[in-house]
């Protein structure tokens, strides 16, 4: 008798422990507003492999690309809010929400190289900025490269001037807003997934982008023209939501800082051959004409556009500026 009591309460024991052998794992929703086939979509999926990898199963990641949930205007305050765990916003997306010195990584011909980006984005200019992040329920866990931007548009662009009065879709970014009135455009900001329709029908003469984000969208066959003007950098910053993050096992956070350092490291060393090849695409295509500036052509957007930093020194923080500038080397 004594026995069969022993044996019933392994038994019992054994049910009660069930629940938490078979207990659902834990899901992060990772949404982002570009293709699959872009720099920041392989990203998220080889932090989506590596994290369910490394977490045995534990954590599902869960990646919606091309704005199938959030537009990109709407996806902050779902992070906030809880709707969804991740997202890689591009830089620009930080100043509407108050925290205006990410605002730095929009201004023009900041950046010669990666090299560059990499001293601050690696260094302590990268983590002070992600700490201003917190007051915010935002917790930055990594910075991805998406590449230079180019200028597109109807009619060549090989001089500043001839940007005067086209109008130019920009993210939401009071820098980008100076940097094309700089030039005389009119700065149209539009979420990204509607682009390609406004270029269609003229609702915007052309746009600024990384071609790797203009080839996934197809903007090269609405636009006559492509000019590799390099002036300014597009990156993105994983984020989560801080509460969530705050909340998970001590082990899996340590497995999922794991995984996206690889997936950084991942994604930033394919953001360069991803451009090039869609820019090359773009060529091949015989839709878009690309445009390559003479040093002298260069020289001359430079000068038209690098009086925006001064402009935008009291919005980005002289202070932000100044660290930046002093890693970099760069002068005005």
């Amino acid at each position: 008798m004594k026995m069969g009591r022993i044996a019933l309460a392994v038994i019992a024991a054994g049910l009660f422990c069930l629940p938490a052998a078979a207990q659902q794992p834990i899901v992060i929703k990772f949404s982002h507003v570009v293709a699959i086939n872009t720099p920041k979509g392989q990203g998220a999926e080889r932090f989506k492999q590596l994290a369910e990898e490394r977490t045995k199963g534990r954590v599902k990641v869960e990646v919606y690309p091309n704005s199938q949930l959030y537009k990109d205007g709407e996806e902050m305050e779902a992070l906030q809010l809880g709707s969804v765990q991740m997202l890689a916003p591009s830089l620009a997306k930080f100043g509407p929400l108050g925290v205006r010195e990410f605002e730095v990584f929009d201004l023009p011909y900041m950046f010669d190289d990666y090299a560059d980006l990499n001293k601050v984005t690696e260094g302590p200019v990268g983590k002070a900025l992600f700490k201003k992040l917190e007051s915010k329920g935002i917790v930055g866990l990594a910075y991805w490269h998406n590449g230079f931007k180019v200028m597109s548009a109807n009619k060549p662009l090989r001089d500043p001037s001839d940007m005067k009065g086209l109008k130019m879709r920009i993210q939401s970014s009071k820098v980008l807003e100076a940097e094309m009135k700089a030039l005389g455009a009119i700065p149209q900001v539009m979420a990204f997934s509607e682009v390609y329709q406004a270029m269609q029908t003229g609702v915007v003469d052309g746009s600024e982008n990384t071609p790797s984000n203009m080839y996934t969208q197809k903007h090269h066959e609405v636009q006559k023209y492509t000019t590799t003007t390099n002036h300014g950098y597009i990156g993105y910053a994983v984020i989560v939501n801080k509460k969530f993050w705050d909340g998970l096992p001590a082990d899996i956070r340590t497995a999922l800082e794991s995984a996206m350092r690889d997936a950084t490291k991942y994604a930033n060393e394919i953001a360069e051959k991803e451009n090039n090849d869609a820019l090359d695409a773009i060529r091949k295509s015989g839709k878009s004409e690309v445009i390559n500036l003479t040093p002298q052509q260069r020289a001359a957007w430079k000068k038209a556009l690098v009086p925006v930093h001064k402009e935008m020194e009291s919005r980005v923080g002289k202070d932000t500026l100044q660290a930046v500038y002093k890693e970099t080397g760069f002068k005005l």
